[in-house]
């Protein structure tokens, strides 16, 4: 089974802590998500941000108006700079995701980078080439236009 990787990058004209502040709350999620995948968190939140050894428990339909549940933690958190969150329950095999803010001369720049692993051994890897990555891909690209509009230029 192969690790794959992904980065997106995505220049926002905003300050640090405009941005922190909206990308460090999990209720912010939803609105990032493309509707067809249906997000929703389940289960209360002990915090409305993100903090080291959060779990957040949503439903999602990432595939087919299939729901399911996944669940992730937040394994490390260094304020302004990065978050990490990994999946605990869900349809990967291995998902670890780093959210990276870098200021720049007129914005932030937002880099996330994704290693995943899918399940079904060499059937997953042809899903993936298939399908899998491509929705990813398309879940980025409705995040940038999203981002767009709340961030404006």
């Amino acid at each position: 089974m192969a690790m794959h990787q992904l980065t997106f990058e995505q220049k926002l004209p905003t300050e640090l802590d405009t941005l922190w502040e909206f990308i460090s709350s999990p209720m912010n999620l939803a609105k990032i998500t493309p509707p067809s995948m249906d997000f929703r968190v389940t289960k209360p939140l002990m915090s409305d941000y993100i903090y080291p050894g959060m779990f957040i428990a949503y439903k999602v339909s990432p595939l087919w108006g299939i729901s399911m549940e996944w669940v992730t933690e937040i394994t490390q958190v260094e304020e302004k700079k990065y978050f990490v969150d990994e999946q605990r329950k869900g349809p990967y095999k291995i998902w670890h995701h780093e959210h990276h803010l870098i200021p720049q001369d007129d914005g932030i720049l937002m880099r996330d980078i994704i290693s995943y692993q899918v399940p079904f051994g060499p059937l997953g890897d042809l899903l993936n080439a298939m399908m899998i990555q491509k929705k990813i891909e398309g879940i980025f690209k409705f995040r940038e236009e999203k981002l767009r509009i709340i961030f404006p230029w």
